[in-house]
């Protein structure tokens, strides 16, 4: 794990070199500065020599500044390299959940990967940074200025010795107490994330619902937890600062006792017993820092392991070792495919596909809820890749082309549609960044969004908030529809995608897309049966499985389940009437 962490610290090693560098420094003054107060207090003060007091009195300060320069810059060193080294480890598990496949996706949770990103690389920050500074710092303090007292007077400096071996054994326990705490911690972070995140993202539909006691309910339920667990973690490692205290008020009056009676008995000098005091701190300041290093350790360690889980999740969809970059058109064929998100044979959400889709037909796709509509369709452009049998996309197994080059030529409006904070030109430009001002209009068009763009005061300028909550359904189907077609794909998969619109709309889309797109091949699925009954094929689903293909006409006389959607909406529509 740990060479594995460090390989991201990157262009800045040369940070994280000098940085201990400057805190040995600051050390090795701060260990000077009690024996030069002990040199005055025995040489000077008790001679009454003011000149040399004087003399050792600038030398003390020069060596206090010195120390005050190494610290402040071993600071400066210290956060440069741990902000970079954050800024490496975020970049990088974000461009590995980049490639991500679905399946890959399906795994983590959204606010999961957000602690991930956020509170977990930020302890492996303060670890870092700590680890930089105290831990370097702290043990050549405690073991200089053990050192020191050794030299001093070896007989009691053995009060140092007792006491670090009892304060190690005290960390020791805390922190395999505590660790276990911390790993839970984060679990309950997640839970608190994601809280937030569906309140924000439906808002509008808590709001419309008056569920807003409810949603503030469970969001204090999560923060509860988040809490709770914090405390109890935190109450473990508090017991580090009053063992650390007891120790070092014992430590103070058994050296100020036994120091007394070495003065009396002229074996100490009260300079040495002064310095003895300084290092008494400095060595139980030393431990104390230890300590703190240890629990910030504790706990980076947990988000460490968050950190990893993603940054060593590979995508289980890979390009082939010569992918092939070109599609020559956009026939389809389904070979006796077999799919399952479980990835388990006797779980099959798609069961014995055979299907065969010449380039530009129009095929449209029905089936009642959980009938398998999207997950055939997300097999086309590679989003998950069949349990078994093969789809051919050009005449070429969809697995021996280069990802980008298969996902570029087929366009996919989800059912879910997405628009990004940003003007419409820019989340248009998603589907070719290099679309002039003209295409953009032109895809517009056939997708009926022109019209209401140009009744925004901003027009194609109009700023889409996050999500496009400025915008209604409709109008966001309509613009990540011409989104789509700016790619201009030999494959164009309509998810659903006209739900939002009236029926007038719908039929003005399709008659655009069928005449001027007419090579392109159009795969629609759909709840309406006016959105469908011109295309050239329709394939009913059912449970995974194909009931049936043919034409409007033929499905009406042959097949039982398109025959009772059709009549059911034709009924709801003359009952309207």
């Amino acid at each position: 794990m740990i060479r594995k962490l460090s390989s991201y610290i990157g262009e800045f090693k040369k940070n994280s070199i000098i940085t201990p560098i400057f805190m040995v420094l600051e050390c090795i003054c701060e260990v000077i500065i009690p024996l030069l107060m002990a040199m005055i207090i025995d040489n000077g003060l008790n001679n009454s020599d003011m000149g040399y007091v004087a003399k050792i009195g600038i030398l003390m300060l020069v060596v206090a500044m010195l120390s005050l320069l190494c610290g402040a810059l071993g600071a400066k060193f210290a956060a440069n390299a741990s902000a970079g080294y954050a800024r490496n480890l975020r970049r990088a598990m974000f461009e590995n959940i980049q490639d991500f496949s679905f399946e890959n996706i399906d795994k983590y949770s959204t606010a999961g990967l957000v602690t991930r990103l956020t509170t977990d690389i930020t302890n492996v920050q303060n670890a870092y940074q700590m680890i930089l500074r105290m831990l370097v710092r702290a043990p050549i303090m405690l073991i200089s200025a053990m050192l020191m007292s050794v030299l001093i007077n070896p007989s009691l400096s053995l009060v140092f010795f007792g006491a670090v071996i009892f304060l190690g054994l005290i960390l020791a326990l805390i922190i395999k107490v505590a660790f276990p705490r911390f790993t839970a911690v984060f679990k309950k972070y997640d839970a608190l994330n994601a809280s937030v995140q569906e309140n924000l993202t439906g808002i509008r539909t808590v709001k419309s619902a008056v569920r807003e006691e409810f949603e503030i309910n469970k969001f204090k339920k999560a923060s509860g937890d988040v809490k709770n667990s914090f405390i109890f973690a935190e109450k473990l490692i508090v017991l580090n600062a009053p063992v650390m205290q007891i120790t070092m008020y014992t430590c103070i009056l058994l050296l100020s006792w036994l120091g007394a009676k070495m003065i009396v008995s002229n074996t100490m000098t009260t300079g040495q017993l002064m310095s003895f005091f300084t290092y008494s701190t400095q060595i139980l300041m030393g431990l104390m820092m230890l300590s703190m290093v240890f629990v910030m350790i504790t706990m980076a360690k947990s988000s460490a392991e968050r950190i990893l889980e993603v940054l060593d999740e590979e995508s289980t969809i890979k390009n082939p070792k010569n992918p092939i970059k070109e599609v020559k058109d956009g026939s389809i064929s389904f070979e006796n495919v077999d799919f399952s998100y479980a990835n388990d044979k006797n779980k099959l959400n798609l069961e014995n596909v055979n299907l065969e889709i010449k380039s530009g037909e129009t095929i449209g796709i029905i089936g009642g809820t959980g009938s398998a509509k999207s997950t055939l369709v997300q097999l086309i452009p590679r989003l998950y890749d069949v349990t078994s049998g093969s789809i051919k996309v050009g005449g070429v197994d969809v697995r021996d082309y280069d990802i980008d080059t298969l996902r570029n030529e087929v366009s996919m409006v989800l059912q879910k549609n997405v628009l990004f904070s940003g003007t419409i030109k820019e989340n248009l430009r998603w589907g070719d960044k290099n679309a002039t001002d003209e295409e953009l209009v032109d895809a517009c068009k056939k997708a009926c969004a022109d019209e209401f763009i140009q009744t925004f005061p901003d027009g194609y300028d109009t700023y889409i908030e996050q999500g496009g909550t400025n915008v209604s359904g409709g109008q966001k189907q309509r613009l990540c529809i011409a989104r789509a077609l700016l790619k201009k794909p030999k494959i164009l998969i309509l998810d659903d995608s006209t739900s939002a619109v009236d029926t007038k709309t719908d039929a003005t889309i399709r008659a655009a897309l069928q005449n001027d797109i007419a090579s392109t091949t159009k795969i629609i699925i759909a709840q309406r049966i006016s959105s469908i009954e011109a295309s050239d094929k329709i394939i009913v689903l059912d449970d995974g499985k194909i009931d049936a293909i043919g034409t409007h006409d033929e499905l009406k006389v042959n097949n039982a389940i398109y025959r009772e959607v059709y009549e059911s909406q034709v009924k709801g529509a003359d009952d309207n009437e």
